[in-house]
């Protein structure tokens, strides 16, 4: 049996449905990421299969143990390090980790080889109290204490919301060398270039998923020709880029805007001189491969 199950999970609050029946199932030892933008659903869904929240419909299992008749078991198993810091900030780090530590009858001593790889960059400043941390050293603090019961099964809500992009980078390499030890993790990220980081990924967008796959096969299913459109005046260009027939979509991205093409009708040297009559100078524009963001904007347009 799979570690994380769920099916047709369902939750609304009020009149605003924010999870319209999910179902997917991750392996054991498998990062499984959760793609989407704020209010997508994705925290409701980590609350839920954690135990700290009822769906309203639907059924999931953890490690075999039903989220609502088993929570207190589900509770032993777990981690669960939530989008926002919720540790005690004016505790100091190992005050923190010892307390998390007791609750699961463990201690930092007994169980420091489960966090070391983690723990030893936070350890030069254990006397700190938390709140004083830097955003990627609280990030580390609290995964630390996630872990230190040696869960089987680890949910991150958007753990890497407002982290500067080398903590980032640290903490992907962390999750891996997490997976390498069999742990189970379930991720959420409204990040579109960690999608590649996870072995599968499901694309979530109002409370339901787009798509459930590997990074790879869903960027390979994308069926429209893409291309990059640049100029000096990179507002006005997506304006106008929306209002030729022969582009089918037009979405900023970075530096640039991403387009799709109506191929039948699309030729690069007529859109140029349409746009240079626009008043653009500086026009480039080329063909290039679609991303996970692409992929993810075609299918909520549908």
């Amino acid at each position: 049996m799979n570690p994380i199950i769920a099916k047709d999970i369902k939750r609304s609050y009020g009149k605003v449905e924010a999870l319209k029946g999910i179902s997917f199932e991750v392996s054991k030892g498998e990062i499984f990421g959760i793609i989407g933008p704020d209010g997508a659903g994705k925290t409701t869904l980590f609350r839920i299969l954690s135990t700290l929240l009822l769906a309203d419909s639907g059924e999931a299992k953890i490690d075999g143990f039903d989220v609502i008749k088993d929570y207190k078991a589900i509770r032993q198993i777990v981690g669960y390090m939530p989008g926002r810091f919720s540790l005690y900030q004016d505790l100091s780090v190992e005050e923190n980790i010892n307390f998390f530590a007791k609750l699961f009858n463990t201690s930092l001593k007994e169980n420091y080889y489960l966090v070391e790889e983690i723990y030893r960059h936070i350890e030069p400043f254990k006397k700190r109290r938390a709140g004083a941390l830097s955003g990627g050293m609280k990030q580390k603090l609290a995964l630390s204490c996630a872990l230190i019961h040696k869960p089987s099964v680890l949910f991150l809500d958007e753990p890497t919301t407002g982290v500067d992009p080398v903590s980032r980078k640290e903490f992907w390499h962390m999750l891996k060398m997490l997976k390498a030890q069999g742990i189970t993790i379930l991720v959420s990220t409204p990040y579109m270039d960690e999608a590649s980081l996870c072995n599968r990924v499901a694309l979530i967008q109002e409370g339901s998923f787009l798509d459930i796959d590997t990074p790879e096969n869903i960027v390979n299913k994308f069926d429209q020709e893409i291309w990059s459109a640049n100029s000096n005046n990179m507002p006005k260009l997506l304006i106008d880029l929306r209002n030729l027939k022969e582009i089918k979509s037009a979405f900023a991205f970075g530096d640039t805007n991403h387009i799709t093409i109506d191929k039948e009708t699309f030729n690069k040297e007529i859109i140029e001189e349409k746009l240079k009559s626009l008043g653009h100078k500086d026009i480039i524009l080329k063909g290039i491969k679609p991303t996970i963001e692409d992929c993810f904007m075609e299918l909520a347009k549908k």
